[in-house]
């Protein structure tokens, strides 16, 4: 039989769980957007904590991913998003669309940050007539918005509980408004920690360096960070993107983002116990010689075990 390099680093970040956990994470979705990768789908993740399911960002192949795992659209209780690029929700209409049509006993809550209510309010307009016509039955009971879904508009700083997980969100350096903005002040990009019974994650969302998602994850049993491979992303962007457009792109890339040495350094910074690195942005393909120079970026700072992520698997 043959052991894959994924299984044993898979493994050896199970080896650092406390004995029979009653926490998983698992990147359903481990490939950044906005460009769609055929072998890996986008970002979006679900915290399962005694039974409770909690899908944390909802990229587009959401509703597939969550079929692989077994978890019915219903049985989804919550979910977080960290901020409102496309690659992030745009499998939230799926988690409407198909909860509307399979019945589901509760509405799905969703908490995100300023602005999720007017997104999910758009999508909800947008599936009028289909909620509107049902499923063509003359006279037949139709459920409501209110009873689809709740919203709950989120900032850096607040803490909330699901069930008996305590969430804290940190506002990162996804955006870089200029300090106390019109724009700062309207639109926020979230890092979560989830504290439960048994672990503690925290899940940087897409940030630049952030001291505030250091301190967030101080301590962190799990840190799952969100990798940027910059030279190879501009290969690709210099072949395909206007000429013009390239020094924009690189500006944001490299502020809004953090490489594999970064997330060393923020990893040792935090002293966390494990990394596993996800929303994966690099060039046209990632190869087992990429993540293998991923891994020794990260360990060059962090002594821990460090995985770089594939869509549906557990940590």
């Amino acid at each position: 039989m043959t052991i894959t390099r994924t299984a044993l680093l898979a493994a050896a970040l199970l080896a650092a769980l406390p004995a029979a956990a009653e926490t998983t994470f698992t990147v359903l979705g481990s490939g950044g957007g906005p460009v769609v990768r055929p072998d890996r789908s986008q970002p979006a993740n679900l915290l399962s904590v005694d039974g409770r399911h909690i899908v944390v960002d909802a990229g587009d192949g959401l509703s597939v991913r969550l079929a692989a795992k077994r978890v019915r659209m219903g049985d989804i209780d919550e979910v977080l998003i960290s901020h409102l690029h496309f690659d992030h929700v745009a499998g939230l209409l799926g988690v409407l669309g198909l909860r509307f049509q399979t019945n589901p006993e509760k509405p799905v809550a969703i908490y995100g940050p300023p602005g999720t209510r007017a997104l999910v309010e758009g999508m909800l307009t947008g599936m009028g007539p289909a909620m509107e016509a049902s499923y063509g039955l003359e006279g037949a009971t139709v459920m409501t918005p209110e009873e689809l879904v709740t919203v709950t508009e989120i900032r850096g700083g607040d803490s909330f509980d699901l069930g008996a997980t305590r969430v804290t969100a940190a506002k990162n350096s996804h955006y870089s408004f200029a300090h106390g903005s019109e724009m700062d002040r309207k639109y926020e990009s979230l890092s979560f920690r989830f504290d439960t019974p048994d672990r503690s994650i925290t899940y940087t969302g897409d940030t630049g360096w952030s001291d505030a998602v250091i301190e967030l994850a101080r301590g962190t049993d799990l840190l799952v960070s969100e990798l940027i491979d910059l030279p190879s992303v501009m290969e690709t962007v210099r072949r395909t993107a206007p000429e013009h457009l390239t020094g924009e792109i690189e500006a944001h890339l490299s502020a809004h983002h953090v490489s594999p040495d970064e997330i060393g350094r923020m990893a040792a910074a935090a002293d966390a116990g494990a990394v596993v690195a996800t929303h994966l942005v690099a060039g046209a393909q990632i190869t087992p010689e990429n993540i293998a120079g991923w891994q020794s970026a990260i360990r060059a700072h962090f002594p821990g075990p460090v995985a770089i992520a594939e869509d549906l698997q557990d940590y």
